[in-house]
């Protein structure tokens, strides 16, 4: 059954709010723009959004309930999360500068399988989707599943590249290595208070 218009309206409204506003997935996306420019920030970006969209697809159609059934699953998924993200601020923190062939292993951005993948492990992501189906699709029916995860996929995409084309716009301020270094540690600990919630929980 198709969503009504005020319903829609919305579910649009949410998705913008929650794919705009600050979490992992956007402040690796304005680290990215920093470290590797908009163009290179790409994939990461389609990552983002045809992950998150698969995800709330499958999360309405039923995985959440895997959780809910078996809570020892739920408490994995938390502790690979957290030493995910743990490692991911890792990364960020010793990003090399741009040229820095010193590091190259840690001169490349997420690639779209990589971003893609993380939204699984993305406590902000999970809250999203689980938000999204219980409220816009309570009956779990195909059609609103779909509807809420085809609403995000197409609201979510220019939302994130907002941030990582901040990012590009800063690179010119962080073009000196001490400011990076010291851009990156701050984009570091942000990723890691991000686990706040989720570690008090």
């Amino acid at each position: 059954m198709p969503l009504p218009f005020d319903l829609l309206l919305a579910l649009t409204i949410y998705a913008f709010v929650s794919s705009i506003t600050p979490g992992p997935n956007n402040l690796m996306l304005l680290a990215s723009g920093v470290n590797f420019g908009f163009r290179r920030t790409v994939p990461h970006m389609l990552g983002i959004g045809g992950g998150f969209t698969v995800m709330t697809a499958l999360v309405g159609l039923g995985l959440a309930g895997i959780f809910t059934a078996y809570p020892p699953a739920r408490q994995a998924l938390t502790v690979v999360s957290v030493l995910y993200l743990l490692w991911l601020a890792w990364k960020v923190a010793h990003a090399a500068p741009p040229g820095d062939a010193t590091a190259a292993s840690d001169g490349r951005p997420l690639t779209a399988m990589q971003a893609a993948g993380f939204q699984w492990v993305n406590p902000k992501a999970w809250s999203m989707a689980l938000t999204a189906n219980t409220l816009y699709a309570p009956a779990a029916d195909l059609p609103s599943v779909l509807t809420v995860a085809l609403v995000f996929g197409a609201v979510n995409l220019p939302s994130v590249s907002g941030w990582a084309y901040l990012g590009t716009a800063m690179r010119g301020v962080l073009s000196d290595p001490a400011r990076l270094r010291a851009f990156n540690r701050a984009m570091a600990a942000l990723l890691v208070a991000t686990l706040w919630p989720v570690l008090r929980g």
